[in-house]
């Protein structure tokens, strides 16, 4: 019989290894992220996935999975952190979600609607970043970027180009293209690249087919980001898709 712990009063079994996240989106389970990919090395740097275990907050990205662990990762008090995390990371950068390509298939939008945030509540810094579209086939707009490090560390480890770097400290932190000329032209980078489809927000995207898909079919329109695909209550009895300016708030 496998070991389990408790995640929100349900029991989730654990390979050995595995840390609370891994084991949680194994099972099913929604824990709040932006900087945690399946496909990477735990990073840590969002702390959107911080979770109560045993009263204490910790990461559920980087905490391993322990037999008898009780991680809450509902509560009103964590819902409230992660909404001010998410209120910062939007006026921190330029982030005007009804003209951007990416609204509906943005996490940090979803995520946004899931925690219930309707409006920041900081002063926008409105950060004044450039824009590369000297590649072909993708376009960088770092005005976007939130620093989660996916594309780095896609680009890195998982594609063997090392495309991307962060540079700089504290609010002088900031994405930038490895390369002498700092223009992603001059790098051997490619649209079939996996950083080139990793960015939660929309920092990287791909030219030429930013509203092929309409709004109100992406794929948060038609689900909340806590959802599985194709198990939302809406599509699983034939309705509409939900109106992208919804608040799935509860």
């Amino acid at each position: 019989m496998s070991e389990h712990f408790m995640l929100d009063g349900a029991a989730v079994a654990f390979a050995p290894g595995q840390t609370v996240m891994q084991a949680a989106h194994a099972a099913g389970h929604y824990i709040p992220h932006l900087c945690w990919s399946p496909e990477l090395a735990p990073h840590g740097s969002c702390r959107l996935c911080t979770v109560s275990i045993g009263g204490q907050l910790a990461a559920a990205c980087t905490t391993p999975a322990a037999a008898g662990l009780e991680v809450e990762s509902r509560s009103a008090e964590l819902t409230e952190r992660r909404r001010a995390l998410l209120q910062l990371l939007f006026v921190e950068g330029n982030h005007f979600c009804p003209a951007c390509e990416k609204s509906g298939n943005c996490t940090l939008q979803a995520t946004a609607y899931e925690m219930g945030m309707l409006a920041p509540h900081f002063d926008h810094f409105f950060p004044d970043r450039q824009v590369d579209a000297s590649h072909p086939d993708v376009l960088i707009d770092f005005n976007r970027c939130i620093l989660c490090e996916l594309c780095v560390r896609a680009s890195r480890d998982l594609d063997g180009k090392d495309v991307f770097a962060v540079a700089g400290r504290g609010l002088q932190s900031h994405l930038l293209v490895n390369g002498a000329s700092g223009r992603l032209a001059d790098t051997a980078f490619s649209a079939s690249d996996r950083a080139a489809g990793i960015c939660p927000v929309g920092a990287i995207v791909r030219k030429r087919v930013g509203f092929a898909q309409p709004i109100g079919h992406r794929e948060y329109d038609r689900h909340r980001i806590g959802d599985a695909p194709g198990e939302a209550a809406g599509e699983a009895a034939g309705e509409a898709p939900r109106d992208p300016t919804w608040s799935t708030a509860r």
